[in-house]
């Protein structure tokens, strides 16, 4: 693969990509620091691909960037429903009170997780965890958050929106934007592929140095999400090999094929590596060591909890493996 760019830009500063097609970045209080995102030009203005999180400090940003354009927005367009991607949709879509695009999934499950469980238990958070085989007292630290943790990022989502739809195309000045739909990383992610300037926005579908999280969360327990990604990656082998590549994270590069085929084979290695391990009778917990060679922070075993389980998930409905719950209530899977 080649990277067009050797380091991020600086939050805030704009870097033109090509004509009428601008990156920059936003930061995150996260171990991955940061994301990018793209303006494309607009017969009016600028239209806005993700936002950053829903912070006063990506606020204060955009409000430079607003200054520095030399026209203003004149729509927002988010990939997917993840906080750093859609937190300041809404505040800005509302802001300049111009079309917000989003596909329907995606939009009704931000709307969903922005409304926070509305006093249900949790109940099923703690049995998610616990059939995972997690201790009590780590299960106990994961669910005892505020249910506000993705509506204090997230500013409201505008009530009404544009719906984008798999094969669709947009037509931004002039240029032909054509919708591909990703699943796995999220339910109905939005890449954006434009022929003549043969440019790729990926979001997260798509990263370079990084993999997507590819997770089954306590929300869809048994969702087989790495089928969905596997199901969904081909399909942008068919897209020009010398497509630039802006994904939502890392630096923009070209070799797209290459990267395709790296992502599919490092999900294979690790359905090899679980499936190995379960010879012997495993859980969740005991299979974590198998996928995730460092230890594990409490921020990153939602996640890492969540991306093993998808994976024996897939090898259960491949009946490479079984899986039962044990006398404790603890899934247990094995071979055969």
């Amino acid at each position: 693969m080649k990277y067009l760019y050797e380091e991020q830009v600086a939050p805030g500063e704009l870097v033109e990509i090509s004509p009428g097609v601008l990156w920059l970045t936003m930061p995150l209080p996260f171990e991955l620091d940061h994301i990018n995102l793209y303006l494309l030009r607009d017969k009016a203005g600028w239209i806005v691909i993700d936002t950053g999180l829903g912070t006063s400090t990506t606020k204060s940003l955009w409000e430079q960037v607003f200054d520095q354009l030399d026209g203003p927005i004149s729509g927002v367009l988010v990939t997917h429903l993840h906080p750093d991607h859609v937190g300041l949709a809404g505040w800005i879509a509302d802001k300049f009170d111009v079309p917000f695009y989003m596909s329907q999934t995606e939009y009704f499950s931000a709307r969903a997780f922005g409304a926070g469980k509305n006093g249900a238990p949790k109940t099923r958070d703690v049995r998610y965890f616990h059939q995972a085989g997690l201790e009590a007292s780590l299960v106990t630290q994961l669910t005892s958050g505020s249910d506000k943790g993705y509506s204090s990022v997230v500013s409201p989502l505008p009530v009404s929106y544009s719906r984008l739809k798999h094969g669709m195309v947009l037509t931004i000045n002039q240029q032909r934007w054509q919708i591909i739909i990703g699943k796995g990383h999220s339910p109905e992610h939005v890449c954006l592929f434009n022929q003549d300037k043969k440019i790729l926005i990926s979001g997260d579908h798509i990263l370079p140095m990084i993999t997507p999280n590819i997770g089954a969360y306590s929300t869809e327990p048994e969702a087989n999400t790495l089928k969905d990604y596997l199901d969904t990656l081909p399909q942008f082998k068919s897209l020009p090999d010398d497509v630039i590549v802006l994904p939502a994270h890392k630096l923009p590069f070209m070799g797209l094929h290459q990267r395709v085929d790296e992502l599919i084979a490092h999900h294979q290695e690790h359905l090899n590596a679980l499936t190995d391990a379960c010879q012997q009778s495993q859980t969740v917990a005991s299979l974590l060591p198998v996928m995730f060679k460092r230890e594990l922070s409490n921020g990153n075993m939602v996640f890492a909890v969540a991306e093993c389980l998808s994976h024996l998930n897939y090898l259960v409905s491949e009946g490479v493996i079984t899986r039962h719950l044990n006398m404790n209530g603890v899934y247990e899977y094995i071979q055969g």
